[in-house]
């Protein structure tokens, strides 16, 4: 019987990325989505069928916070990813043989907004604010289920790096552009992970058999805002960047219907549980990073 592993959510830059790659390592990748010609989140016949037998189930699923936090956005968001986690967990309550491991999504804004010190598992402080109660809801969904045959593990991801997608193709429109200079003040923290060391850390849990509970998703060498750019500056070879005042970034923001958040949140995490346990990042520094995914031809 082919290896089998399903990931939930799967259509976006992450679940793409995933999907192509285990696919490549042999597996059959089945894919639930609300786009058409993948199983559909109402089939619960379907996935409980889709799960049997799943060495792994990945939980991507989730409306981008990408968007202006009004109500109506607010309630998709929470629903789109603590309804999906119970959709999946129940799933696996029905299986006769259900995956051995089950990978959710969590984020690395579950913390505050640190400036003074880093973030890890066991001394991070948890933070307040709506994405936070989003973080800790969907955490909660994933632990509420009881599961004595499938481990689970909440990923707490960082903004993720990579070439063709996410959030790299805005950072390098801004510096082609000559706005790639500091945003707000420039000291707030960025927490980042590329693509590639995302998807060895599902492999690497997948072989750790007695891992399970809450990862910091994060390369252990954060920079400040202005480092990020500086640095981004220097891979495109644009010398110039202007920056962004609070107050441009808080106009921009309502016009592109996005929140100033994403950009001026300190995120300070640090993967204190993987490195301990062993894992090695293939892409530690930003510099690193950055190497690969600009100079990679477009």
């Amino acid at each position: 019987m082919k290896k089998k592993i399903v990931i939930a959510g799967g259509t976006g830059f992450i679940g793409q990325y995933f999907e192509e790659k285990f696919t490549k390592l042999g597996y059959e990748v089945i894919i639930i989505s609300r786009q058409s010609h993948h199983l559909p989140w109402t089939d619960h016949l379907g996935i409980v069928k889709a799960l049997e037998r799943a060495e792994i189930l990945i939980n991507l699923a989730g409306k981008s916070v990408n968007c202006r936090y009004n109500d109506a956005n607010k309630e998709e968001i929470m629903d789109s990813r603590t309804e999906t986690t119970h959709i999946l967990g129940t799933a696996i309550l029905a299986c006769e043989c259900p995956p051995q491991l089950w990978i959710n999504s969590s984020t690395a804004t579950i913390y505050r907004h640190a400036e003074d010190r880093p973030m890890t598992e066991s001394s991070g402080e948890i933070g307040t604010g709506f994405s936070v109660d989003v973080a800790k809801a969907w955490e909660q969904a994933l632990f509420a289920f009881q599961l004595p045959y499938t481990r689970q593990v909440a990923l707490r991801i960082s903004i993720v790096l990579g070439e063709d997608g996410g959030v790299m193709t805005a950072f390098e429109n801004l510096v082609r552009f000559g706005l790639g200079g500091a945003q707000g003040s420039g000291n707030q923290k960025f927490s980042w992970i590329h693509i590639e060391d995302l998807y060895n850390i599902i492999l690497f849990l997948q072989d750790k058999k007695d891992l399970s509970g809450v990862f910091n998703c994060a390369a252990p060498h954060p920079v400040s805002n202005r480092e990020l750019m500086s640095q981004l500056r220097r891979a495109m070879n644009r010398k110039i960047g202007l920056p962004s005042p609070k107050w441009m970034l808080e106009m921009g923001a309502v016009v592109i219907r996005t929140e100033t958040e994403l950009i001026l949140k300190s995120r300070w995490v640090l993967p204190e549980r993987l490195e301990k346990e062993g894992f090695e990042f293939t892409f530690d520094t930003l510099e690193k990073a950055l190497h690969q995914i600009v100079k990679s031809p477009r």
